[in-house]
């Protein structure tokens, strides 16, 4: 049975993934049969990201490990960042960020690389010609999300089709120097005051900026570019951390700053 409404979207699990993160409510199970390559996957993010009322402020990068990359002809996979879930920090306050009880959540401390320039469209991005479209660099905290609370457990095809499994990014400092600095940066997170995570740039397969190449590659690829001022979350520097409504997490950059955040119930007013 059809509906008047449903014609803007191919994709009927675009449509329940959007509306459950609109209403704060869980997805238990998987809306629909399991898309099966990157391109399925990422069709269904393109229906959902026309469905949803926000700009695309910028892209996160996930890794995606063995044997997925193999099978799935990609070391990583991409999801929009949308403008009102772009937050900077205010000093040593923590930052608050909606979960959805019942979802998935998690922090990962990130490197933001924010662009200069608006990408010329071509398919042969390397990390050294994309590093000239960079003009500054931001620690930041990606907020992994989804209404699926079994996000991760399905291979990268699921999570790419849920905006990437993305919630929002806490912008933290500028970095002085990144040209310089980059590859020998070093971070930790911490949940709860307890550590659970380090690593830093290196830990990023050839560093952020072949995040960079490789989503600029990609979008290429689906027929969408990067524009100035983008912001582009490149990566888990210290791992994926679950985080739960109540917890509270610090991404600690060293000379570079902190950001604290906590996690609060997701009041579903927005809807």
């Amino acid at each position: 049975m059809s509906h008047a409404h449903d014609n803007s979207t191919g994709s009927p699990i675009a449509r329940a993934f959007t509306d459950a993160r609109r209403t704060g409510r869980a997805v238990p199970s998987y809306p629909g049969a399991q898309p099966d390559s990157m391109d399925a996957a990422y069709a269904v993010q393109d229906d959902a990201i026309a469905l949803w009322p926000d700009r695309i402020a910028g892209w996160k990068l996930g890794r995606i490990n063995a044997p997925w990359d193999a099978r799935m002809g990609a070391g990583r996979l991409a999801g929009p960042i949308f403008s009102k879930n772009v937050w900077a920090t205010e000093g040593d306050k923590p930052t608050p960020f909606e979960v959805i009880e019942g979802g998935f959540a998690a922090v990962e401390a990130e490197y933001v690389l924010e662009l200069a320039d608006t990408a010329v469209d071509r398919g042969d991005w390397t990390a050294e010609t994309a590093a000239e479209l960079v003009g500054r660099v931001f620690t930041g905290v990606e907020i992994a999300g989804s209404p699926f609370p079994s996000i991760n457990d399905h291979g990268p095809a699921v999570t790419a089709s849920d905006f990437g499994n993305n919630a929002g990014l806490i912008l933290g400092a500028e970095i002085a120097d990144w040209r310089a600095r980059l590859a020998g940066l070093t971070c930790s997170v911490t949940i709860d005051g307890q550590i659970i995570g380090t690593g830093g740039a290196a830990s990023i397969p050839n560093g952020p900026l072949d995040s960079l190449a490789f989503l600029l590659n990609l979008l290429h690829h689906r027929g969408r570019r990067l524009e100035a001022g983008q912001l582009i979350s490149t990566g888990a520097a210290t791992g994926v951390h679950q985080i739960f409504a109540g917890q509270s997490s610090v991404a600690d950059f060293g000379p570079d700053g902190r950001i604290a955040c906590v996690a609060i119930p997701a009041s579903g007013a927005s809807a």
